[in-house]
This record gives C-alpha cells, sequence and structure tokens, in this order.
C-alpha cells in the first residue's frame, strides 16, 4: 500500500473530512485531493502538514526496513 493510500484510509477511518484536513494542513483543496488520488505526488512537506494536522507522527505511514547505513 502507497504513503497516500495509507494517509486516506487513516483519514476516512477516523471520520476525519479531507476539506478539513487539507485547510488545517494549508494544502489547498484540490492539492489534496489529487494527493488522496494518487495524481500527485506526495511529498515529504506534505505529508508533515498532514500529520501535523491529525495530531500523528509519520512514522504511522512510513515503513523503514533494516537499517540505514552511512559510509
Amino acid at each position: 500500500m502507497q504513503v497516500y493510500e495509507k494517509v486516506r484510509t487513516y483519514i476516512v477511518d477516523n471520520g476525519y473530512k479531507q476539506v478539513a484536513v487539507a485547510k488545517k494542513a494549508g494544502i489547498p483543496k484540490a492539492t489534496f485531493n489529487a494527493i488522496m488520488n494518487g495524481k500527485r505526488t506526495l511529498y515529504a512537506d506534505d505529508l508533515c502538514a498532514i500529520c501535523i494536522a491529525l495530531n500523528i507522527s509519520p512514522e504511522m505511514f512510513i515503513e523503514v526496513k533494516g537499517h540505514c547505513k552511512t559510509s
């Protein structure tokens, strides 16, 4: 499942209105709708704003597999 799909599912399952989340996140509703329908890329800044609006951590939607290695 893509990140935007996880976000959309969370919004629906918790009874939020997309327009209310978009407004609180400061994302135009047309842009938010395009993100939630997979027609526009969900950028990290967008995800951050959405998570702040929902008062949750982005880690709810992102899976980190393994450990990040540095050289």
